[in-house]
């Protein structure tokens, strides 16, 4: 072996000793150290019930724009923005004078055809009477007859003359057709107003309100299944725009009996109590539709589910304190936790909490997590 030989032979002993040594000491270091600390929490059977969320607007059950029938001047507003009225309240006055002044014209009219069918009424009497004594002549009742029949339908056109100026005089006021709150007036007193003028104010009757949203085919058909046609059986509650809940749960009273050709979508309808007002004509709203009957199902914290490519998984900690992978299916999520349909049973212990620092098959040193911990929202 010569000289060049001997000196590779001992840089490549020298250098297989010092990988053994550089990549050696951390093995033994990570051997000898002492399981990762964890928190842990059983699986519980929790009642969660399965719901299906949507965006929906808030509709007032009636809605009604205000406008003037007639033309004048807008007299004395009899509201202020945002009161509540009743049904038949006069909100708007426009001058009624020139109204009252062409209804005054009819009444005489009237009065002076009633004085003409009077009077054809005395001359077709004499004229019956002399025709019959032999006095008088066919073609003289004839005359009076036709007299008396223009004086009837005189008088009644007069009648319906005054009708029409006592319904024009109707209009300068303007009243509530419903119960409601009425908005902004869009028009101030001393103009001008008449039909071309367009929506004076407009009167909302919001309580109870309407909530309209849209389903698909496949939520509806399958609604459908586990419930009656008309919704009986399912909740429905409202998330605000600020993440709460509304108070009150409301009521499916209609689906719509059309498709939306474009969205594939059902329109479909629920009805709230809204006695303080706070839903809104135009507002969007979330719309939750759970069931009401609540399944009873197995529930971990969502800090214990983790998601790759495969799908949904999580640690078990058996009686040995060894971290076990399991493949689960996910259910409903809510208040934290989520339901588990498959791959889980009660009472198993989950890792809630440190593990990104668990392997499978590595031991562990578990600690039973803290109500809050288990229900700590991500």
């Amino acid at each position: 072996m010569t000289m060049q030989e001997r000196r590779l032979r001992v840089l490549a002993l020298l250098g297989a000793g010092l990988a053994a040594a550089f990549f050696g000491a951390p093995a033994r270091a990570q051997q000898g150290a002492p399981p990762p600390a964890v928190l842990v929490q059983p699986a519980e059977l929790k009642p969660i019930a399965d719901q299906s969320e949507f965006i929906g607007r808030a509709a007032a059950v009636d809605k009604v724009e205000l406008r003037a029938r007639v033309k004048g001047f807008l007299g004395p507003r009899k509201f202020k923005d945002g009161d509540m009225v009743k049904q038949g309240q006069v909100l708007f006055l426009i001058e009624p004078e020139p109204y009252q002044a062409a209804v005054d014209q009819k009444v005489a009219q009237r009065d002076a055809a009633k004085a003409a069918l009077a009077n054809a009424d005395v001359q077709l009497f004499r004229a019956e009477e002399l025709l019959r004594s032999k006095t008088g002549t066919q073609v003289t009742y004839d005359q009076r007859l036709s007299e008396q029949l223009q004086a009837k339908a005189q008088l009644e056109d007069a009648g319906a003359q005054l009708r029409d100026a006592e319904i024009q005089l109707s209009y300068t006021q303007i009243k509530s057709p419903i119960d409601g709150r009425v908005g902004r007036a869009a028009v101030s007193p001393g103009n001008i107003v008449g039909p071309d003028t367009g929506v004076l104010a407009t009167v909302v009757s919001e309580n109870p309100i309407r909530v309209l949203f849209s389903i698909t085919q496949r939520e509806l058909l399958e609604a459908r299944r586990d419930t009656s046609s008309t919704g009986d059986g399912l909740v429905v509650l409202l998330r605000l725009a600020d993440g709460s809940l509304y108070k009150d749960k409301g009521k499916l009273d209609f689906i719509d009996v059309t498709a939306d050709a474009k969205t594939d979508g059902q329109m479909v309808r629920a009805v709230f109590d809204n006695k303080d007002g706070l839903l809104t004509d135009g507002q969007t709203v979330r719309v939750i539709v759970e069931g009401e009957k609540v399944p009873t199902v197995v529930a971990v914290p969502q800090a214990a589910v983790a998601l790759d490519q495969t799908g949904s998984y999580l640690f078990v900690v058996n009686d040995k304190n060894v971290a076990e992978q399991r493949r689960v299916k996910v259910g409903v999520a809510r208040d934290g936790l989520v339901a588990i349909t498959e791959g889980l049973k009660a009472g198993e212990k989950v890792i809630v909490q440190g593990q990104q620092r668990v392997r499978p098959g590595m031991t562990v040193n578990p600690s039973l997590a803290p109500p809050s911990a288990s229900t700590q929202k991500q």
